[in-house]
């Protein structure tokens, strides 16, 4: 391999193609000509039913609502349950935005509260401070597919009498203490979106152990109707979310394969951090033991510029780039800098980890983890590379 860094001139770290995302096979195909030739195609075809009990088992969840998409299965929680005009949301501020958003849409004012800084998960002492008589609800995101820490939340909200929405839109087959997410707290929500380690482009979940909260999710999901109605009966306010059989199809062949990528990527990441617990300078997510089950949709790393000689980030994930490792920053600012986010539109807690890891955060896709485990050795080696380089980068 040329020691001239890629950037320069020099010959990549790697010259493989990584594993490609979505992966399908002949399993989609097949839903897909099943539901063609039922002739429903709509959120009513036997697919949607089959992958919601599917769903709901793999996750150890009573209930299962599929909808469009992960933004509106938020939105559809937090209606469901009550919150809206006055209410309070705590929220993670490093996330994507539709975690904070959905809270806006149905009213409610998004708490933005800090994360911690080796977990890249909300902070349970930071949501303990911030509730208040106002505070309705804590929505946690399994950030990167990394349980939050569930023993210290879930008592915290039962102290605090708040429901727990579990984003959980990275977490596919992630588990704490052996308990998948997902219906741990009151309602989990789960997207299929195309970058997720379950998908069928689009797509949405709601997983929960309630009844009556499972038949008003429904009832939102589906115009407001009565389950057991005729169809024009319509006791809720509510809206045309259904998937379609399509996508059911798609992603009932995608959950077949789900267990199988799950422990693979496992594998192959606690590869990479043991190279990684090598290299100074930079700190892998703490993957906390109580989460035995890591869907690793996101494998986060810590870039301390000081200890690569002062090279800025973006000039260090260029370099991997070149070098065919396609290294990422994720999220360039908060979501409370964001405008339709910002005070007076939310509330505000000191958030100073959530500002250093959207300085120093550095990622890597799912995708690479489904690679074969030899393939981890191309990252470390590019990483050596660069590091071997720094005064040419400078």
């Amino acid at each position: 391999m040329s020691t001239t860094l890629a950037i320069h001139g020099g010959e990549p770290a790697r010259n493989r193609p990584w594993p490609g995302w979505p992966q399908w096979d002949e399993s989609e195909q097949s839903g897909l000509m099943a539901v063609l030739e039922r002739g429903e195609w709509g959120g009513y075809d036997a697919a949607v039913a089959d992958f919601e009990n599917a769903f709901a088992a793999r996750h150890a969840a009573r209930f299962c609502v599929t909808a469009v998409n992960g933004t509106t299965t938020l939105e559809t929680a937090l209606r469901a349950l009550g919150i809206g005009r006055g209410d309070e949301v705590i929220v993670p501020p490093y996330t994507f935005i539709a975690t904070a958003a959905a809270v806006r849409i149905v009213g409610a004012t998004p708490v933005f509260v800090d994360v911690d800084l080796e977990t890249w998960n909300l902070s349970v002492s930071a949501v303990e401070a911030a509730v208040n008589p106002r505070t309705k609800a804590v929505i946690p995101v399994h950030f990167g597919g990394l349980s939050v820490d569930l023993d210290s939340l879930l008592p915290l909200a039962r102290r605090h009498n708040l429901v727990v929405i579990e984003d959980a839109a990275h977490a596919h087959g992630s588990s704490w203490r052996g308990q998948p997410v997902g219906a741990l707290g009151t309602v989990g929500s789960f997207s299929f979106q195309t970058s997720k380690n379950l998908t069928a482009g689009e797509g949405g979940a709601l997983l929960t152990n309630d009844d009556d909260l499972a038949e008003l999710l429904w009832s939102i999901v589906n115009c407001g109707r009565r389950r057991s109605g005729d169809g024009y009966e319509h006791p809720n306010l509510g809206t045309n979310l259904r998937l379609s059989g399509w996508h059911a199809a798609v992603l009932s062949a995608g959950l077949s394969r789900l267990d199988d990528q799950l422990q693979r990527r496992m594998s192959n990441a606690r590869r990479l951090r043991s190279f990684l617990a090598e290299v100074d300078g930079l700190s892998p997510q703490r993957w906390d033991p109580r989460a035995d089950a890591h869907a690793h949709h996101l494998f986060l790393i810590r870039y301390d510029a000081e200890r690569f000689g002062g090279l800025p980030r973006r000039d260090f994930i260029a370099a991997l780039r070149a070098e065919n490792i396609p290294a990422s920053p994720v999220y360039p600012y908060p979501l409370y800098r964001q405008p339709p986010l910002a005070e007076p539109f939310s509330r505000v807690t000191p958030c100073p980890n959530s500002e250093l890891l959207c300085e120093q955060t550095v990622s890597l896709s799912q995708n690479l983890l489904l690679a074969e485990p030899d393939e981890m050795d191309d990252i470390a080696s590019a990483i050596l590379k660069v590091r071997e380089n720094i005064n040419a980068l400078r």
